[in-house]
């Protein structure tokens, strides 16, 4: 066992102290002062090591029964009480104190199929995935034990499983992904033996659950360092279990100015977007339509034409696999869809009314944050786009003077579309659209009296003769 007190290396000048909250404190006291060992694990502690001022992830491991740690506080929840988990509530923390444990058997290659609990924080170290969360913070003497050289490994930003990586990533098929997302967020690099074992425990890997993949493919689309993590995802065949529609990016290249092919394009978009979950979505699929699309012009140059079209409806197909929200997935869809604009300055007001009414005023910042970085990873830099900055202020311009966007905002509605004696049905919206087109075209029309004039006037054109009233005679 290793006892690392000096580890001001590490902390880039922070003095030597664990600031530990007093609420973790007084778990830790509860729980020694009944007779048993407590320690901090996790995240803290790894934040800790690298220097971080804000540790919030507290977990502690306890030679404590789950029913021992039970007795001692008010506010406890039996959240994974079958693993040896329970969840104390104390101030704004809820912290997972778990039972020393060894684990056997993975036959779902994810979940144990049986714990026994153990007498050591020893034995507990040793089940854990990678060296930097296997380490654990003793507070009575202020030392870290850190039998796996975690300490090290985080000086030299590498992620290394603890023991055997072909046997860690047998037991739990999320860990190789796990390892990937660590490298996005951490800005590690993975060493060689966890990087091939990753690459050998892929059918461990298909067996996880898309709302665990999905979780974690988030946290990596969120991280510092996304581009490192999706390069991993891909050299892994992560990239080609998750997101197979992905692969004939690689190699697929573009015209012009574009200074990477289509796989390296959509990586660089991703790092280039805001740190934004449904635009990172957005920018890693908004071109994935584009090798089945292309086409060589008679000038020899490659084209891609409605590849957005053929992009969103991929992206729609991998998303609802990943089990995202339908409210998300609509939006990244949308996005994806309508990235292909070309403004020019000589877009009529209608014409940026028109564009407004399809995109929606509330994806408009998105859509140009998308646009944005498209137009980054294009050229491979940041660049300053005077022509999206010239639509941003046509857009103001329009905006301010309140016009109608939607069919929300027609002075009519439905009902006084069937007043006029249309029946209920499919025909009442295609007269309310094409009223929207009218007043997308000329704003001062969106009044009551001129809405049901016109609408009168389109009725015959779906067979909709109104005949006039006695009082009308």
């Amino acid at each position: 066992m290793k006892y690392s007190i000096g580890i001001l290396s590490l902390m880039h000048n922070h003095h030597n102290h664990f600031q530990i909250p007093k609420e973790i404190e007084f778990i830790l006291n509860q729980i020694n002062d009944s007779g048993h060992k407590a320690y901090i694990v996790g995240g803290a502690l790894r934040d800790f090591v690298m220097g971080e001022k804000d540790c919030s992830d507290f977990d502690i491991a306890t030679d404590a029964t789950p029913d021992d740690v039970m007795k001692l506080f008010p506010h406890v929840v039996p959240t994974g009480i079958k693993h040896g988990t329970v969840t104390v509530l104390t101030g704004k923390f809820k912290v997972e104190v778990t039972t020393f444990r060894t684990e056997k058997g993975y036959s779902d290659n994810r979940h144990p199929d049986s714990i026994s609990f153990v007498g050591t924080i020893e034995e507990d170290l040793s089940r854990r995935d990678f060296t930097m969360n296997a380490m654990a913070y003793d507070h009575t003497s202020g030392t870290i034990l850190d039998p796996y050289d975690g300490q090290k490994d985080i000086e030299r930003k590498i992620i290394r499983c603890v023991g055997n990586p072909d046997a860690r990533f047998a037991e739990d098929g999320l860990r190789s992904m796990r390892a990937v997302r660590f490298a996005a967020q951490l800005g590690f690099s993975l060493e060689p033996a966890t990087q091939t074992a990753i690459s050998n425990s892929l059918d461990a890997f298909s067996s996880v659950s898309k709302e665990r993949v999905r979780d974690e493919f988030e946290k990596l689309l969120l991280g510092k360092w996304a581009l490192v993590g999706l390069e991993l995802l891909e050299r892994t065949g992560l990239l080609g279990v998750i997101i197979p529609e992905m692969l004939p990016c690689r190699g697929c290249i573009q015209k012009g100015a574009h200074v990477y092919d289509v796989m390296d394009h959509c990586f660089h978009t991703v790092a280039a977007a805001p740190f934004l979950i449904d635009i990172r979505w957005a920018a890693l699929l908004h071109d994935i339509g584009k090798p089945a699309t292309k086409a060589l012009g008679a000038d020899g140059i490659p084209t891609f034409h409605n590849h957005e079209k053929v992009s969103s409806m991929l992206a729609s197909k991998i998303l609802e696999r990943l089990r995202l929200p339908n409210n998300d997935i609509n939006l990244i869809v949308h996005l994806i869809d309508a990235h292909m604009f070309h403004y020019t300055n000589d877009w009529s007001d209608a014409a940026v009314r028109r564009f407004i009414a399809r995109v929606g005023v509330e994806n408009l910042e998105p859509l140009f944050a998308l646009r944005a970085a498209d137009s980054e990873a294009i050229v491979g830099h940041k660049v300053q786009s005077d022509n999206l900055e010239s639509l941003r202020n046509r857009i103001e311009l329009v905006l301010q003077k309140e016009h109608a966007f939607g069919l929300k905002d027609l002075a009519i509605n439905g009902n006084d579309v069937i007043e006029l004696g249309v029946p209920k049905g499919p025909i009442v919206g295609k007269l309310l659209s094409e009223l929207l087109e009218t007043v997308l075209d000329d704003p001062a029309q969106n009044n009551r009296e001129s809405l049901l004039r016109i609408c009168q006037g389109l009725m015959p054109k779906y067979g909709i003769i109104k005949h006039k009233s006695q009082n009308e005679l």
